[in-house]
């Protein structure tokens, strides 16, 4: 299979391109500007693959699930980023694509996990949206719960990055997978800047098969692991809030984890 990533202009005009037999680089010697995008083909789709457009975000194994997949080279358009110092900035640049081996993809892993996700739906998945992000801003986002990052006494700049609800009691948060998977617990890690955040003593996952299940968190800043009879699944939905009744009006979700494995053929 040939994998090609090139670079695009904000008017679509490659800049620069690479291609490769399952595995291939971009290097780049200029600053970004504004509207530029990286571009992943595959000759052969849907496929997974493991991604690293700049060395400050984790390698992520993605589910692709057209020939053509665009990733928006993030600028500070807002006060705060949910990215290091440095990230996509200056003049040398390298990003690199691959095929994930059958290994990778049969492996039990947390499969929510994207380094890579981007607030619109790409075709990109994993992917997390929600219909309450706070004020708008880039730290505060869905796709900060998928990131792999768990930092959480604080709030706001990496790497405190979360899911923020902007204090709507609706608010729910969407987990697309692309495809089936198979799942049999989830983590869950609370945005932990007490007293500034509240928590939530109970939460919902439904599930796309119509299954439920009820998660009871503790106030508490490490990972909590909820476990549940294996499904099959192609996304889920955290739902049904309970914010706790003490005086923190912020209650927000650092990271979701979701263990499993691809269906196998």
């Amino acid at each position: 299979m040939t994998v090609t990533l090139q670079l695009l202009d904000a008017n679509q005009k490659v800049v620069k391109e690479r291609s490769g037999q399952t595995e291939t680089y971009l290097d780049y010697h200029s600053q970004y500007t504004f509207g530029d995008a990286y571009q992943v083909i595959c000759d052969q789709a849907p496929c997974h693959l493991v991604v690293q457009l700049d060395p400050s975000l984790q390698p992520a194994l993605i589910y692709v699930a057209g020939a053509h997949w665009r990733y928006q080279v993030p600028f500070n358009l807002q006060r705060e980023w949910p990215y290091p110092d440095g990230a996509f900035l200056g003049k040398n640049h390298y990003a690199t694509v691959r095929l994930a081996t059958d290994a990778e993809i049969q492996a039990d892993r947390n499969i929510a996990q994207n380094s890579h996700d981007q607030h619109d739906d790409s075709g990109a998945y994993p992917h997390a949206s929600a219909n309450a992000e706070t004020r708008g801003e880039t730290v505060f986002y869905a796709k900060n719960a998928i990131d792999g990052l768990v930092a959480n006494e604080s709030h706001g700049n990496y790497p405190y990055q979360s899911w923020g609800i902007d204090q709507q009691d609706d608010a729910e948060l969407t987990l697309e997978f692309g495809r089936p998977v198979v799942l049999n617990r989830v983590g869950i890690v609370l945005r932990a800047d007490y007293p500034h955040d509240s928590y939530w003593t109970a939460m919902t996952i439904v599930f796309s098969d119509g299954s439920q299940e009820v998660l009871t968190p503790q106030k508490v800043s490490e990972m909590q692991t909820f476990s549940f009879p294996e499904r099959t699944v192609t996304s889920l939905k955290l739902t049904n809030l309970q914010k706790d009744q003490d005086s923190s009006t912020f209650p927000a979700l650092t990271e979701i984890a979701c263990f499993g494995h691809d269906v196998l053929d």
